[in-house]
């Protein structure tokens, strides 16, 4: 995947990269990918020997110096200050920085900005009077190379090795392990420091240039899911063939469609045994297992008896006063109910609490590394539920109408199929027979 379509950035947009581990490369990566002119600019250093990256670089010192013809040319566009005498540039800030926004959303330009240093060190912690982030900004995209995990807590791997110290409780010297990782990325003094209210927070985990260094980047992205807007794993030196990011992290809403009145079965489905639980109860509980979060459930027949069934679990319950009108009702208030730090939704059947949680975790798998729109089980040339929805058929699914699902979108968008090979998935129960013949298929009896 490209740095456009996973940081999801649209025009007149501003990013701003902080951290270590290639962020000046992943700044001008991204810059590469954007249309049209691209503006960066750095509000702290930048190193004299970088600016090369760049198609024209212009050194300004005051608001008056920056001339709007100058954007007219196309390319990546760098401004800064003067080269000072240790080879650095220097950042812009202020009245100048304040114009060069301006005139970027003005005529929706895109600005990347670097907004600290890191002596081109693999992980850093900030220092007291950084990251500088103006305000105002889009995104803010933390780097933390992976290449440090093994590496001994000094300079020469970790820019202020004191100051992660001091945060992580790591021993100078000590091999950096994964959880000193996860403790430095998210703490306020450490990789959430200075980020503005409102802006979208990006970890990119980069140097993940082998099997075991994009293994150690997925314990960290799972612990720091729903930390983190999004979380990226990729490395921008040795891309894969598909590009730069190998997998995506996100929080993934769960979504359980559990208002029907069961009027076929003639008894309330969602309430039916399972290893003696109600059915909505196992199917709630696999869904937590299974990482999804918020956990949404849409009631409507029997909701008195459906919430008693529920009672402990931390799960958001919504009552469907329209669902004798259909299922997608209960599909547009669940999709509506989904929060916006959520970039999908698994949308599951309260009548299936056979569905293991191995399922989910291999469907968000899948999504992560390919994000489709659509994610969905195939058993044998069937389709299977539950289905992953990404944030781009949102708009689609809050308009179905009548007694359908999601199904309906199938053949509107691109479906990434994952096999599976237990048939028993497709079981359902809708009708007199239907709980039997499940209870048969796993040798339970009534």
């Amino acid at each position: 995947m490209n740095l456009v379509k996973v940081i999801d950035i649209g025009k007149g947009e501003s990013v701003v990269f902080v951290g270590a581990g290639g962020k000046t490369s992943t700044m001008f990566a991204l810059a590469k990918e954007l249309e049209g002119p691209v503006i960066l600019t750095a509000t702290t250093h930048l190193g004299a020997w970088q600016s090369g990256l760049a198609d024209f670089h212009y050194i300004v010192q005051q608001p008056g110096d920056i001339d709007e013809i100058l954007f007219t040319k196309g390319g990546k566009i760098l401004f800064t200050g003067p080269e000072g005498d240790d080879q650095r540039l220097h950042g812009l800030a202020g009245e100048t920085l304040a114009k060069l926004q301006s005139i970027c959303k003005d005529n929706n330009l895109n600005l990347l900005i670097e907004g600290d240093g890191a002596r081109q060190r693999d992980i850093k912690a900030p220092a007291e009077y950084e990251p500088v982030i103006p305000m105002g900004v889009d995104r803010v995209i933390l780097l933390a190379g992976l290449s440090a995990l093994g590496k001994p807590l000094v300079e020469t791997y970790v820019h202020r090795p004191e100051i992660f110290s001091s945060i992580t409780g790591l021993a100078l010297t000590n091999p950096i392990r994964v959880c000193d990782v996860i403790q430095l990325l998210e703490s306020k003094d450490g990789g959430l420091k200075g980020i503005p209210i409102g802006s979208e927070k990006i970890l990119f985990l980069n140097q993940a240039d082998d099997d075991v260094l994009s293994s150690k980047g997925g314990r960290i992205a799972r612990r720091l899911t729903g930390t983190y807007d999004r979380i990226l794993i990729g490395s921008i030196e040795q891309p894969g063939s598909t590009g730069y990011i190998q997998s995506v992290y996100s929080q993934t809403a769960g979504v359980i469609l559990a208002a029907g009145g069961s009027e076929r079965l003639q008894r309330p489905k969602q309430l039916l045994d399972w290893h003696g639980k109600p059915f909505i109860r196992q199917v709630a509980e696999t869904a937590l297992e299974a990482g999804l979060a918020p956990l949404i459930v849409i009631t409507g027949a029997n909701h008195d008896q459906v919430t008693k069934a529920l009672s402990g679990l931390p799960v958001q319950i919504h009552l469907n006063p329209n669902w004798k009108n259909g299922q997608s009702t209960s599909v547009r208030l669940g999709i509506n109910a989904v929060s916006e730090k959520c970039d999908s939704a698994l949308f599951l059947l309260c009548d299936q609490p056979q569905l293991p949680s191995q399922l989910i975790i291999e469907l968000l798998d899948r999504f992560r590394q390919n994000r489709m729109t659509i994610t969905a089980p195939m058993v044998d040339g069937q389709r299977g539920n539950p289905l992953l929805f990404s944030r781009e058929a949102f708009s689609a699914l809050a308009k179905i109408t009548g007694d359908r699902g999601g199904r309906t979108l199938i053949n509107l968008f691109k479906v990434d199929w994952l096999p599976w090979i237990d048939g028993r998935i497709l079981l359902d129960v809708d009708k007199p027979g239907d709980y039997e013949r499940l209870l048969k298929s796993y040798s339970i009896s009534e």
